[in-house]
């Protein structure tokens, strides 16, 4: 692009040097001046301006003539057919006047006009290319250079040279240069500025990197796994790239009306020309109003209108950790109105968490300590987060023995000399335990949506250990953001009524359609379209690809499955529900940009058609000359391309700081819901 920009540059800059003196030379240069002044050399002013014309047609302005040949062949018409015969009809014109023998010539009209032309293309080129930023500083995030250890020793080579396989030393403060699986060490790795994580992420063996992130405190040695075009960052900027080239059902509409906006433009410029000859006017005057008019329609600003709004709509998501798959799931997410959002993983983090650890007869570390013992020896979803929760309160870490898991109801084991039963009521039955007030409390706990597991001691119930799928924080914030842009939030999940009801309340959601099962989500959704919504699904499973699909727009959680992501139009790299309205809302402001663009282009043209025309010259003397009317089209197409680069403006919520949740009292903790298998 860069190439592209200094190329205009130096093309409207040899056409502006060179039309100064063929202006001065021309008719209206000695008007402007008082006096006239003889062609050096001998020459006759038309032959003068015709050899300074030369460079301006057959180099400056060349682009036109040989994109109006690319179109002409494809059989469209474009603007660059509408310049290139408003520029060789005055030059060619000019050229058999000045080989006959003397007249009217219009070199000055020719070049003045191609000079304003390439002013406007280079001020658009130099605009899209700043729309571009975001893919630009995406490529820019790849270290030039990589570690690499071959045989033992260490080489420095160039990151295109590493190869699957590659053994990589990252030291601290060290971009990643590829994708890569830790082999050796420990660290933290700041992911920001590839998925919008603001906290680092602890990496040890066996765990992945990502390309462009940056190593911040230990030393490691990672396997390349995926490089060039298959790493992360290549295929975001992939993605980001063939979104700002896509076109938008809106630009679709835009192009059909530039050809034939064209194609009126010719039929103008002909009929104007006739017209104004069979009124009487001279062939020059003729050609002039007739010039006027096939450059004063030029639909470079109607061209302009969609693309540059789409660059920049995608470049700002692209930003945020939103990319947007294609134009058109930016332009359909301005008109969502619905959002159905899955429940485990989207709205919730998809992992039980304790919530309350209620003891009865035993202080509470004493509980975690001995229920913690039994639970690091099984796989269970809810035993894992037991064993967090001890770890985090730092209780005495105890082996235990003679472990046995109890399908489908809990485990037994022995942990320092005292037999451990934890497990669900059914369990305690099985055991001959007596559950006391903790029976009520265990029965409070269940009806709050939560999994309640028991404990007993050498056969003393002991406690109740409450679990949840708690909201994630920002959660609540997301359904208030949608709320104030008008659209309703639906929740969708499989889990019972009574659980999801309660997290909605929590969340402030509107409806709930919950026993759901993975197969019926597409349907659910489809329910709603027929009903005359527009609906966008936000989930993260492989059980929410088909209504992710059937939605009109599908949004993916950035940490959810492969399936999900290739499924979905638009992927949150943060995995974050906040992001959600800041996608719609990217999606409305490209939109409104996208209608000013188009409002402005057609607007314009119908204004000033008419004056080109010469239809007001007669009565009011008004008239645009070809020079002037050029001028009018790339500035026109200047305010376009700059009105797209003001949703840059467009106002966002400030992307919360990720914090590590603190742990809640029953009373305070939100309600969460029961996973799947419960104890």
């Amino acid at each position: 692009m860069e190439d592209m920009v200094r190329d205009m540059r130096t093309r409207f800059l040899v056409a502006l040097l060179l039309s100064i003196p063929i202006t001065l030379w021309s008719p209206i240069g000695r008007d402007l001046l008082g006096f006239s002044v003889s062609a050096p050399f001998g020459l006759r002013d038309d032959v003068f301006m015709l050899v300074l014309s030369l460079p301006v047609i057959f180099y400056s302005a060349w682009i036109f003539f040989d994109g109006a040949y690319r179109a002409l062949r494809a059989r469209t018409l474009d603007m660059m057919v509408l310049v290139a015969v408003a520029v060789g009809t005055g030059w060619l014109y000019s050229l058999f006047i000045t080989l006959t023998g003397g007249g009217e010539v219009f070199y000055e009209a020719a070049t003045v006009l191609a000079t304003f032309v390439l002013l406007g293309h280079w001020f658009e080129m130099r605009a899209r290319g700043g729309a571009n930023d975001a893919v630009r500083t995406l490529l820019e995030l790849a270290p030039p250079r990589a570690v690499v250890i071959r045989d033992g020793v260490e080489v420095e080579l160039p990151t295109a040279e590493v190869v699957v396989g590659d053994l990589l030393l990252v030291r601290p403060g060290a971009k990643i240069p590829v994708d890569a699986v830790v082999e050796g060490g420990q660290s933290e790795v700041d992911e920001s500025m590839v998925t919008g994580e603001s906290m680092p992420v602890s990496k040890t063996p066996g765990e992945e990197i990502i390309g462009a992130s940056i190593n911040i405190s230990g030393s490691l040695r990672a396997r390349a796994s995926k490089v060039g075009e298959d790493t992360a960052l290549a295929q975001i900027v992939a993605m980001v790239q063939e979104a700002q080239n896509s076109k938008a059902p809106g630009q679709r509409l835009a192009d059909r009306a530039a050809f034939w906006l064209v194609f009126v433009a010719l039929i103008g410029g002909t009929g104007t020309f006739l017209v104004w000859l069979a009124v009487g006017a001279s062939v020059p005057t003729a050609i002039l109003f007739a010039i006027t008019v096939v450059v004063i329609t030029c639909p470079d600003a109607l061209g302009l209108a969609t693309p540059t709004a789409i660059m920049v709509g995608t470049g700002l998501g692209a930003r945020r950790g939103i990319l947007f798959k294609n134009a058109t799931a930016l332009e359909t997410s301005a008109r969502i109105d619905t959002v159905v959002m899955d429940k485990t993983g989207t709205l919730t983090k998809g992992a039980p968490e304790i919530t309350d650890v209620v003891a009865q007869g035993m202080a509470q570390d004493e509980v975690l300590a001995l229920v913690a013992a039994v639970e690091r020896e099984s796989e269970h979803p809810l035993a894992r987060a037991v064993a967090v929760r001890a770890a985090e309160a730092a209780v005495p870490v105890h082996l235990a023995s003679d472990f046995r898991n109890v399908a489908g109801h809990g485990a037994i084991a022995t942990v320092q000399g005292h037999r451990v039963v934890v497990g669900n009521r059914r369990l305690m039955t099985q055991e001959n335990v007596e559950l006391g007030d903790l029976g009520q409390v265990r029965d409070e706990l269940a009806a709050a949506g939560r999994t309640a597991v028991l404990a007993a001691v050498d056969g003393r119930a002991v406690a109740v250990i409450a679990l949840a799928d708690a909201p994630r924080e920002t959660a609540a914030r997301a359904v208030d953001a949608l709320h104030k842009l008008g659209i309703e939030v639906v929740m969708l999940t499989g889990d019972n009524e009574a659980t999801a009801r309660r997290i909605a309340d929590h969340l402030g959601i509107d409806t709930v359609i919950a026993e759901v099962l993975p197969g019926d989500k597409a349907e659910k959704v489809a329910e709603l379209q027929r009903s005359g919504k527009r609906v966008a699904m936000v989930g993260d499973g492989v059980n929410d690809a088909p209504a992710l699909a059937t939605a009109d727009i599908g949004v993916a959680i950035g940490a959810g499955t492969d399936v999900a992501i290739e499924t979905a139009d638009i992927v949150l790299m943060r995995s974050d529900p906040l992001d959600v309205p800041v996608a719609l809302r990217i999606g409305r402001g490209t939109l409104r940009k996208m209608r000013q663009n188009l409002g402005w282009a057609i607007g314009y043209n119908a204004i000033a058609l008419p004056i080109a025309a010469g239809v007001f010259y007669r009565s009011l003397g008004l008239s645009l000359s070809p020079e002037i009317a050029a001028l009018s089209m790339s500035g026109s197409s200047v305010i376009v391309a700059v009105n797209a680069l003001l949703l840059k403006r467009l106002r966002l919520p400030q992307q919360p700081a990720t914090t590590v949740p603190k742990r809640a009292s029953r009373e305070a903790e939100p309600p969460g819901s029961a996973p799947a298998g419960n104890r």
